[in-house]
């Protein structure tokens, strides 16, 4: 469905902002028949050598064999990633296998590499990744590919400790994977896998051997209704980590995080001039929460290699950057410097709702703040969420919490923060079918806050042609003014208005249909929200969320013009949707007034939930489709 969840109101407003800126359980699938399978994986063996201090060796060795001309361009690139500071990586082999036998290595004066350095080689300060990049040569289909790397890591993400998680798509060919983790005897390796064949443990120059194989011969075939969440289970994947719980995963980062936010005199001086004069201590963490959203930027790396221990905060002060981890340490201590206990909190940022048994640091990605006397989380790192909000993609997610670990903890649902859309048009029409008019726009929660964004990202001297674009997107045209809010403050309401004439409204015959509709695209109107009707069910629970849109329509016709017919009021109820529709004619006037609610109250839905929410949304459209009847 298309609703109000993270990934379609980031398409809509993608969309919005491209009107404004430019140009200015597992179901058994079918198989994909050999003749549409783009690549196959012939061979991908992967070995991790670990160290006691928890340092070690990754190698990967793959081969690729390209079947269809759609697949060439893709393919022609590899590379390896890797932490400059704890680690060397290298290209072993790369090359091309023609259909012929023939061999074309890469010449290595071709590899690209990038660097993410500081000035003069200095230690880089937001990120310390290498990248190094292979073309493979004269590359056709029937062709394979082989790629080899090895990186070598001096030391773990966190000390004495080692964790990694793999995962493979059931729509892509495998023939033959393998992942082996050579470690010490005594460490103890706790694992967890699915659809992974498990070899038998044994022993090799006096260190265990654990090894996985897996094979894919026959994908699966995608379809429309396997787009949603996996969970852990649903896919082919494997876990392995020395960690005995989430708790040690906190307890680790916390250990070289917490004393990072020591309150220093300049941090309890800049705390002071950020709170001013403010008593409440609600008060006082909006204002700190608002300026290290608005002065603070992002950048670098997060949790990963070498990047799991916060920057000084002078650094971070010095240079109004830092990546979440900073944001949170810095948030941690302003608030501390007002006796305001906060914590930090470790959440994936991903589409990740669930966490694997064995606890595994990859599953955990992103840095929040949670304040226990407000009770509320807070991200500084979501630089048009307002106070007291999150984005949408962090409700109901597994969190742990740096200083108070509780098992089990998640964030509160964010599907019902009073997202609203409140829209109100005015159309005088004109005997020729032309009109003018205007809609004005009220909106609440993630509307406004998506509104804001593309309304800071326009330039004033681009405002009428954004207009005409929002215009021709409802297929009529013609020109209009916009006013609106400042949209630079923090908050979750906002308005703006579209003044507007349109040249072609309607055409004008002895009778016409004349659809209800908005004449300029936003980003909540009802039509998207019913828009996914028909679309295939998802065999998968999904994102979703709530709120409201209202539309309401006044139609002054010129007296040239009959109000022929026009819909009898409609109102449908069901667990999921409310709506109303009502319709009144005075003279020659219709007000047209449709108010629907999206009552879901969860961020993820079932495809049980998304069944029943297409029915209702198809018994919508049927008002949704009517028309007014003129005749001239």
């Amino acid at each position: 469905m298309q609703r109000l969840d993270p990934l379609n109101l980031m398409k809509q407003l993608l969309l919005l902002v491209t009107f404004l800126m430019a140009n200015v359980s597992i179901a058994v699938a079918e198989p994909v028949s050999e003749a549409d399978i783009p690549v196959r994986c012939t061979s991908w063996h992967i070995v991790y050598d670990v160290n006691a201090d928890g340092s070690f060796v990754e190698s990967q060795k793959w081969s690729m064999v390209v079947l269809k001309e759609s697949a060439v361009e893709s393919q022609k690139t590899a590379s390896v990633t890797f932490s400059t500071s704890v680690a060397k990586g290298e290209i072993l082999e790369a090359y091309t296998l023609k259909k012929s036998g023939q061999r074309l290595d890469a010449p290595k004066s071709s590899y690209q590499v990038t660097i993410n350095d500081g000035y003069n080689s200095a230690s880089p300060l937001y990120s310390d990744e290498t990248t190094i990049s292979v073309v493979f040569p004269d590359l056709a289909v029937g062709d394979s590919i082989v790629f080899s790397s090895r990186v070598t890591n001096t030391e773990g993400m966190f000390p004495n400790q080692f964790s990694v998680a793999h995962s493979f798509s059931r729509y892509q060919a495998y023939d033959d994977v393998s992942i082996k983790i050579i470690a010490p005897k005594a460490m103890k390796l706790r694992h967890e896998a699915y659809f992974l064949e498990p070899q038998k443990t044994r022993e090799m120059d006096g260190k265990q051997v654990l090894e996985w194989t897996f094979q894919n011969r026959r994908p699966e075939k995608w379809t429309a209704a396997d787009s949603g969440l996996s969970f852990v289970g649903d896919e082919p994947s494997l876990y392995v980590s020395t960690f005995g719980s989430y708790r040690e995963i906190a307890e680790a980062y916390g250990a070289r995080a917490n004393p990072k936010a020591a309150v220093s005199d300049r941090v309890k001086s800049l705390a002071a001039q950020i709170v001013a004069d403010k008593a409440a201590p609600e008060a006082q963490a909006h204002a700190i929460y608002d300026w290290v959203t608005r002065n603070i930027s992002y950048g670098g790396n997060c949790i990963g290699i070498g990047a799991v221990v916060p920057r000084d905060l002078d650094v971070v002060l010095d240079n109004k950057m830092g990546d979440c981890k900073d944001h949170a340490t810095l948030l941690q201590a302003l608030l501390a410097a007002r006796n305001i206990e906060s914590e930090q909190a470790l959440v994936n940022a991903g589409s990740r709702y669930d966490l694997p048994k064995v606890p595994v640091v990859a599953t955990i990605n992103h840095v929040i703040n949670y304040l226990p006397g407000l009770k509320m989380y807070l991200d500084s790192t979501a630089s048009t969420v307002p106070f007291g909000m999150l984005p949408l993609s962090l409700g109901e997610k597994p969190v742990l919490l740096v200083s108070h670990f509780q098992d089990g903890a998640k964030i509160p649902s964010t599907a019902q923060y009073g997202h609203e859309q409140i829209m109100r048009t005015r159309i005088r029409i004109n005997p020729d079918g032309s009109a003018t008019g205007t809609a004005h726009f009220s909106l609440k929660g993630i509307p406004a806050i998506s509104m804001r964004e593309a309304m800071r990202n326009l330039r004033g001297d681009l405002e009428e042609y954004a207009v005409r674009k929002l215009l021709g997107s409802q297929g009529v045209h013609g020109t209009g003014t916009l006013q609106k809010d400042d949209p630079k403050e923090l908050l979750d309401v906002y308005n703006f208005s579209i003044s507007f004439n349109l040249e072609d409204l309607l055409v004008v015959a002895s009778t016409t249909g004349m659809p209800i509709k908005p004449v300029a695209s936003s980003l909540f109107p009802i039509a998207t929200i019913t828009a996914g009707a028909y679309e295939p069910t998802p065999k998968k629970a999904t994102v979703c969320s709530g709120g409201r849109s209202v539309e309401e329509y006044v139609f002054e016709f010129p007296a040239s013009m009959t109000i022929v017919g026009f819909p009898k009021d409609f109102e449908y109820s069901s667990p999921s949707l409310d709506y109303r529709a009502t319709y009144r004619k005075s003279g020659n006037e219709l007000t047209v007034t449709r108010d629907l609610r999206d009552k879901t109250a969860t961020n993820v839905c079932s495809s049980g939930y998304e069944a029943e929410y297409q029915k209702s949304a198809r018994s919508i459209l049927r008002d949704l489709r009517s028309q007014i009847l003129i005749s001239d």
